[in-house]
């Protein structure tokens, strides 16, 4: 592998203009997403029902670890025949989910994400391609180069140089610590926010008429058979301490 020494002018007019650029986008990208979001509204009843959704598939789960009348109990809070959670019928929900909402907060989130990422990244491609900014201080395989060399097609440059290009879509997931610091914890700097935000919230995810759901979760507890995890624990404990102790 061929061995580079970096001039350090690309330190003042590459390195560091590419984590200031990044760092600046970002914050425009917080406050630009406060300006143009709009309140999601949520009917009670919809938080309610996801949560009993949850409920019931801890129960499912963990139910093991209680006792045969615990399990029992919140078995039948659920899927009690007349009085159970998941038989009793619901109303729909006053407001149904307006596929014009939904695309309009699709087309905001690309708008205030990805729009910026790619505009940026593009630019700073053209504009800094070609440079190798800084080498990470361990060794990597071949398998990193087109993750960490993008734009620089060299085969003999060993794998722990990053390009210009890496360089950008390095600090764009890597600032999260310095955007909870400068912004907060809940901030919209942050590029991987906005993929947790689409896959968070249980409770928009649930539809206006929650029945299938409802139906699907009473017939998974139903079948669910109880088992005690903790059967005999204290004889196996014992066991294991006269198993450990010390013969004199």
């Amino acid at each position: 592998m061929t061995e580079l020494l970096i001039d350090p002018n690309i330190r003042v007019w590459v390195f560091l203009p590419i984590i200031v650029i990044t760092f600046l986008v970002g914050i425009i990208r917080h406050y630009i997403s406060i300006l143009i979001s709009s309140q999601k509204q949520v009917e009670l009843s919809q938080i309610q029902d996801s949560q009993a959704m949850i409920r019931a598939r801890l129960l499912r789960e963990n139910g093991k670890y209680l006792t045969e009348y615990s399990y029992a109990m919140r078995k039948s809070f659920f899927n009690h025949e007349e009085y159970g959670y998941f038989k009793a019928p619901k109303p729909v929900a006053a407001n149904p989910t307006n596929p014009t909402a939904m695309l309009s907060e699709m087309v905001k989130g690309n708008f205030t994400n990805v729009l910026p990422m790619v505009i940026i990244g593009g630019w700073i491609n053209w504009m800094f391609s070609g440079f190798v900014t800084t080498k990470v201080p361990f060794p990597l395989t071949l398998r990193f180069k087109p993750m960490l060399q993008r734009g620089v097609e060299l085969a003999s440059l060993d794998a722990a140089w990053v390009s210009s290009a890496s360089w950008y879509f390095l600090n764009v997931f890597g600032l999260r610590s310095i955007y909870s610091l400068v912004l907060g914890e809940n901030n919209q700097a942050d590029q991987t926010q906005f993929t947790q935000n689409q896959m968070s919230g249980a409770a928009m995810a649930m539809p206006p008429d929650p029945k299938n759901a409802f139906k699907a979760e009473w017939e998974a507890l139903e079948i669910c058979e109880y088992r005690n995890a903790l059967k005999d624990v204290e004889m196996d404990l014992m066991i294991r301490i006269a198993g450990e102790r010390p013969k004199e």
